[in-house]
């Protein structure tokens, strides 16, 4: 591929109807695209195990669950798995790592496990893994948080 055929391919144009839709939309837009759909089957301290069926607009050119959901997927749970130990806050990502294993497709139905590997003062650790329902793994994640520090003013 040529650079000219690259840069048309990552480019978005001002003025295309996608790019109008686009402009429309209001902030903080992108959890609740990843999220929609998304149910808690189990909550409890240190781990959440959550369900949904693959959705059109979550896939890829390959038709399959695209890596970049499956990251924020990772990212999102990570932070609600967090949440149930209690910190004040459940911080910002400082580190994500997602191995992919396998591909998911519209309609099948995955399980998102966050499990806390930790929480100290400033960090939380956690692993995330996705599954299809047949229990084949698609995904496992790792992911560091940091908490933030208290303020003294």
């Amino acid at each position: 591929m040529d650079l000219e055929s690259v840069k048309r391919n990552l480019e978005r144009k001002e003025g295309t109807e996608i790019a109008l839709s686009i402009k429309s939309m209001p902030s903080q837009v992108y959890d609740s695209l990843i999220l929609y759909g998304l149910h808690i089957d189990l909550a409890e301290p240190g781990r959440l195990i959550c369900s949904m069926k693959v959705p059109p607009r979550l896939l890829n050119t390959a038709k399959s669950l695209h890596g970049g959901a499956i990251a924020s997927l990772v990212d999102l749970v990570g932070a609600a798995a967090i949440a149930t130990v209690g910190p004040p806050s459940t911080g910002v990502s400082v580190e994500i790592s997602v191995s992919y294993l396998d591909a998911a497709f519209v309609d099948e139905e995955i399980k998102v496990e966050a499990k806390v590997l930790r929480v100290g003062k400033t960090f939380g650790t956690l692993n995330v893994e996705i599954r299809k329902k047949t229990g084949k793994i698609v995904a496992q994640g790792r992911h560091t948080r940091f908490l933030g520090l208290p303020s003294n003013m």
